[in-house]
């Protein structure tokens, strides 16, 4: 175990600061990991004026076994995301859905603020780290820990071949999104405010393209029919009005958006086509496993750019986000 890690934490001014987290021997179930990717986040953005380390997309190699770690090895390649630990006994924990854990979900922002992804090395709970395949290289990895498994899951969850998926927002997430929907033989309508993602969304697998800006009529701009399900990850929240008149009766809408006012939808479309809100964060153990071999199997790869693991990479990184001039994912490299 390293005396001293070298973390990166957000702070009053809402810079990042470069400080320490003092190392300690391993607890029970614990993991010591030396990081050698993360990539940045939307979401970290919004606790840069928390006194926490940030980063919760990691990857690298495990370095020190704590007691009673059973299934893992010294020198595995491994990631973690979101969550870090939960209660183990409650039914969500039972069936390795540890992030839904209805006692005690420990997750990003809440507990362990001492550890993140943006470190020299991170200490995770045994359970909430997962085995990367060897065909995955850590930095393309790490983006598939928060981002991946974050589209994925409703995706296998929900959606038939043959049905048509409609992304909305060509980002971080859309981008996955697409092609985990395609491989799975869907039939993808890639949504974006212009023409200038629509040769990328094809790439990645889209069948039909809309540049929704200046238009108010979405739906006569499908060439293929309604849609079965309807996937939103952009950082704003839409015109539901709109993208709810894409629909087809019983389709289900997947609002991954992650924003803090209130939803307001058009009730009436919404009961009359008997359309279904889910709601959807990362999956179980086995979804996250499931998700890796997937993107190995079908060759769905994070379009990344790499950035060193300093303040200044930080910075570059989180202005190229904020700027809107990533594609897509910003990973930082030690």
């Amino acid at each position: 175990m390293p005396s001293d890690i070298t973390v990166f934490k957000g702070s009053a001014s809402g810079q990042l600061v470069q400080s320490i987290t003092p190392g300690a021997p391993l607890q029970e179930g614990q993991v010591l990991i030396k990081i050698h990717h993360a990539s940045l986040c939307g979401t970290d953005l919004h606790y840069l004026h928390s006194d926490q380390v940030i980063g919760h997309e990691g990857a690298g190699i495990v370095e020190e076994l704590g007691p009673d770690v059973k299934h893992l090895k010294v020198g595995a390649r491994v990631g973690f995301g979101w969550h870090h630990d939960s209660c183990g006994a409650c039914p969500e924990c039972l069936r390795g859905d540890g992030p839904h854990c209805r006692v005690d979900p420990h997750a990003f922002g809440d507990h362990e603020l001492d550890q993140g992804g943006f470190a020299t090395h991170a200490v995770w709970k045994a359970d909430f780290l997962h085995p990367i395949p060897d065909a995955l290289s850590t930095a393309d990895a790490a983006p598939l820990m928060c981002a991946g498994i974050t589209v994925y899951t409703p995706l296998i969850r929900n959606v038939k071949p043959g049905q048509r998926v409609g992304v909305v927002g060509i980002g971080a997430l859309g981008h996955l999104a697409i092609q985990f929907a395609a491989a799975m033989g869907a039939d993808v309508v890639a949504f974006s405010g212009t023409e200038e993602k629509k040769s990328e969304a094809i790439k990645f697998g889209a069948k039909e393209f809309v540049a929704t800006k200046g238009k108010t009529d979405l739906a006569a701009e499908l060439k293929g029919g309604l849609l079965d399900h309807l996937v939103v990850t952009t950082s704003a929240v839409p015109d539901w009005k709109q993208y709810i008149g894409l629909m087809a009766p019983y389709g289900s809408v997947y609002p991954l958006t992650i924003s803090f006012g209130n939803l307001e939808i058009p009730i009436i479309p919404f009961v009359v086509k008997s359309l279904n809100f889910v709601g959807s964060t990362v999956g179980s153990r086995v979804e996250f496993r499931q998700m890796l071999d997937f993107a190995v199997l079908h060759g769905i790869r994070p379009v990344i750019e790499k950035f060193p693991l300093t303040l200044e990479g930080l910075a570059e990184a989180k202005a190229k986000m904020e700027k809107g001039e990533l594609r897509y994912k910003a990973v930082m490299e030690t």
